[in-house]
């Protein structure tokens, strides 16, 4: 039931964008500080990271198909209560279980497909796992913002709740079945797990997903600012991110897909974050708002050369039965990259110029040092 899982990738992320619009606005009605609203925004990334590094070990010993229902029962029951939260202290403790319970999902749902995906297919199917990001990715801000706006905000967090407890009732039904326990893995299991940070293409990906979610994190931060200082709204800003998304799917899902495949992830890698910064480096020196509309696109093929590389990667280091604290470590830097993207950049008080540049510096780097090295 391969599809059925690419689904539960697409709600878990769902889950994560549509919360971007309107937590902010929610902590403040509840009469947070500047300083707690903060802490209520960030206090999700803190909480997943955990949640990933607990999925990733609890996986590897208990299979994803448990680790896969739990997480998505739980995040389902965690999100219902958002409408109890009286004030910005009670919602700071429902968004630390939220983002605790809801790092169970990623790891066990990438290890359950990285288990049932052909080798030679690992690639292409890291691709389409990546359009379901890049769709959760563009419809969860906007359905967060439409409906929050005309209802409240957790009436967004109720209908998320819904799907996510109706996707676990299903899994239950649908992946036990599904799933046939492979007696190597099993034997494996209990064997000690050797460091993953001694595996060089393992630390590649780690490093790719952490430089991947840091420029998201730049992007997030940055972009509506360079978008203002050139006289445009926020509306500009949306678009131009549903613009990097909407190129990044359509790698993901056109015949082009298949280059991840026949080619090294190595090199796809290096094209992939090389590109991202390329776009990032253009944007910090761009005044002209119909550029970034292509400059968007440039990255959005970068993204999508990427996220399958760094993801083959990790499934040729691990074996199966240590793939599920693989996925909890990538995982956590992919959160990680998200705070420290926001955070280096404010801390060095940089403009939006200088984010974008310091980012495409960063990258570009990455990129041609994974590239150089390829071959050791």
């Amino acid at each position: 039931m391969r599809k059925f899982v690419y689904l539960i990738i697409f709600f878990s992320f769902f889950d994560l964008f549509t919360q971007l619009p309107i937590m902010s606005p929610f902590a403040e009605s509840l009469g947070a500080t500047p300083f707690l609203t903060g802490l209520v925004v960030g206090m999700y990334s803190f909480s997943n990271t955990i949640g990933n590094l607990f999925s990733g070990f609890l996986t590897d010993k208990k299979g994803p198909f448990l680790v896969l229902v739990t997480g998505l029962l739980a995040t389902g029951a965690a999100l219902l209560f958002y409408q109890t939260a009286t004030d910005a202290w009670s919602l700071l403790s429902i968004r630390f279980m939220h983002g605790l319970l809801a790092g169970l999902i990623t790891p066990a749902a990438f290890t359950y497909l990285a288990n049932v995906t052909a080798k030679e297919k690992k690639g292409k199917g890291a691709a389409i796992s990546g359009a379901f990001v890049g769709l959760a990715a563009i419809i969860g801000p906007a359905f967060s913002g439409i409906v929050a706006s005309r209802t409240s905000e957790t009436t967004v967090l109720n209908v998320t709740a819904s799907a996510m407890l109706l996707l676990g009732i299903l899994a239950i039904f649908l992946l036990r079945t599904s799933i046939k326990p492979d007696p190597a893995i099993k034997q494996k299991r209990d064997k000690t797990a050797p460091s993953l940070f001694h595996n060089r293409d393992a630390l590649k990906s780690f490093t790719g997903a952490f430089l991947l979610m840091f420029s998201q994190g730049v992007l997030a931060y940055m972009l509506p600012l360079k978008v203002i200082q050139l006289g445009y709204d926020t509306q500009t800003s949306g678009l131009l991110l549903s613009t990097f998304g909407i190129v990044a799917i359509l790698v993901f899902l056109l015949p082009i897909n298949l280059l991840f495949d026949r080619l090294r992830p190595e090199l796809t890698f290096s094209f992939g974050i090389a590109t991202m910064g390329a776009s990032m480096l253009l944007i910090s020196q761009s005044e002209n708002a119909a550029f970034l509309y292509a400059l968007m696109g440039l990255y959005g093929i970068g993204f999508a050369f990427l996220f399958p590389s760094i993801n083959s990667l990790l499934i040729g280091a691990v074996e199966p039965a240590h793939r599920g604290k693989a996925y909890g470590y990538f995982y956590a830097f992919f959160s990680l990259g998200v705070v420290a993207g926001s955070t280096v950049i404010g801390v060095m008080s940089l403009s939006p110029a200088g984010g974008f540049l310091f980012t495409g510096l960063l990258l570009t780097s990455a990129g041609t040092f994974v590239f150089l090295r390829r071959n050791k």
